[in-house]
């Protein structure tokens, strides 16, 4: 059974508003995590296999730069794995504590078009310890390509959140399902989404055409009257 340390702490909060700042760093014995997040949204993280430090800001935003970020990483993994150590000689008696997800829930991110790529996002939280296993079926074929998963991001309470996202087409009729597997789990948690999209009908468009037909001989029979009625005085 693998054990996980995380270490969460908050770097600045903002006296104008509800802003935070976070440091994670977790670790296990063959792998280790840190980022830092803004308002719950990772802005900075380690890339341990490459050896490097990662900053997925989006354009829109002011850039933000970690200056020796990465070889901090490096001696905070350090710290952690020895910790890890540590807690796992003082608990080894201590029963594994586990949380169960929630059921997950499925939505797609953009409005959906028949034929125009979009993106299914899963999101799966409540969970303790991370991670989860998170897969995609389409049309109950097994779906791998195309599929991410983000690291895991401690809740206030103690639990984890993980969001997976999956690139496809969507077409009339296929059907979509996210399964999660966790230690706290017995079977998996699955839940369905299928393609649906509102096409216009026949009915209100001819509907629309009558009554524009039917005002319009109205104007035209009230035109009539009018210049008859002028002849007449």
């Amino acid at each position: 059974m693998k054990l996980l340390l995380i270490l969460c702490w908050v770097l600045g909060v903002s006296a104008d508003g509800q802003h935070e700042d976070l440091a994670v760093t977790g670790c296990s014995d063959s792998d280790g995590e840190m980022m830092y997040t803004l308002e719950r949204e990772e802005v900075w993280y380690a890339d341990f296999i490459n050896k490097r430090g990662v900053e997925p800001q989006p354009d829109f935003i002011d850039h933000i730069t970690y200056q020796g970020g990465y070889e901090q990483a490096v001696a905070l993994l350090q710290i952690c794995k020895q910790n890890l150590k540590t807690r796992r000689a003082a608990m080894k008696d201590v029963p594994l504590e586990k949380d169960p997800p929630s059921s997950p829930m499925i939505y797609n991110r953009d409005k959906v078009e028949l034929g125009v790529r979009n993106v299914l996002i899963c999101h799966v939280s409540g969970f303790y310890p991370a991670p989860v296993n998170v897969s995609w079926t389409k049309n109950g074929e097994k779906v791998t390509e195309g599929t991410s998963i983000n690291r895991p991001f401690p809740n206030k309470d103690g639990s984890f959140t993980q969001i997976s996202r999956l690139d496809f087409i969507p077409q009339q009729g296929d059907i979509y399902s996210c399964s999660v597997e966790h230690l706290a789990l017995d079977q998996p948690l699955t839940r369905m989404w299928d393609v649906e999209t509102t096409q216009p009908g026949v009915g209100p468009a001819a509907f629309c055409g009558i009554g524009l037909t039917i005002g319009l001989l109205g104007v035209a029979a009230g035109t009539f009257f009018l210049i008859k009625g002028n002849e007449c005085s």
